[in-house]
């Protein structure tokens, strides 16, 4: 009898069409937190794109700053900003509240405040500049880390699903479910395979950082909320991808 975690080929398009705002297939949504082993997969095809984006930018003999940019842009648009919206209202949220119900509270406020915008500004331009380093180093280092940032910042999310509880009662996070430690596994394979694949002994650090990034924001989030909100998951994969990215520019 197959168990309902069993991974399955659809729960890739489920995957994309949660985590990006590109036309998928349905897939089979109603697995819900099930499904979460393919988010790095999908990682490594929206951080493919964003490399492809960057490689005809290099082809029509833009500049590596130009270049970054539009990978990057190009990545927050077919992902919908999702993440950084989480980043955003993660800062906001932890930093503008005095206890965990008024931190909760501020973070399901859709308005941005000051340190919502400060995190925004420090997110992309340590991207950026990052990825300016790495398509100044070549199109195929720069494609290989933004598809291993992807995919490890991704594998982060259900890593945290799984170790984290739900802050409050309703919500995004809530309603995927909780994640079983074997599909985090999974999906933490799926990624460290990736990285070290792409990024060869560079993916050894993407890696260590990746998981240090991680755990730094669970013990955040544990200690100001109690646990883990689809916020704190985006905040997450923000703070993942820029660590992966730092550590393949070193």
């Amino acid at each position: 009898m197959i168990k309902s975690d069993t991974p399955r080929p659809g729960d890739i398009w489920a995957a994309l069409a949660l985590l990006s705002r590109l036309p998928m297939p349905e897939g089979d949504t109603a697995r819900g937190a099930a499904a979460a082993w393919a988010y790095p997969v999908a990682g490594l095809m929206l951080g493919g794109l964003a490399g492809l984006a960057g490689g005809l930018a290099m082809a029509l003999g833009l500049p590596s700053p130009l270049t970054a940019l539009i990978a990057l842009a190009f990545l927050v648009v077919i992902t919908g900003a999702m993440h950084e919206d989480g980043l955003a209202d993660t800062a906001d949220g932890l930093w503008g509240g005095w206890g965990p119900e008024q931190r909760l509270e501020i973070m399901r406020d859709s308005r941005i405040g000051a340190y919502g915008v400060i995190a925004l500004i420090l997110s992309l331009g340590a991207r950026w500049a990052a990825l300016w380093l790495l398509f100044e180093q070549g199109w195929a280092v720069a494609a290989a880390a933004l598809v291993s940032a992807a995919a490890l910042s991704r594998a982060a999310m259900p890593a945290l699903m799984c170790a984290l509880p739900h802050a409050r009662e309703d919500g995004l996070s809530r309603s995927v479910g909780g994640v079983q430690p074997a599909t985090a596994a999974i999906a933490i394979g799926v990624a460290v395979l990736a990285a070290l694949l792409l990024a060869g002994a560079g993916g050894i650090g993407a890696v260590f950082w990746a998981g240090l990034a991680a755990l730094g924001i669970a013990r955040l989030a544990r200690a100001k909320i109690g646990g883990q909100t689809g916020d704190i998951l985006g905040a997450t994969q923000q703070a993942v991808e820029t660590a992966v990215l730092f550590s393949l520019v070193a």
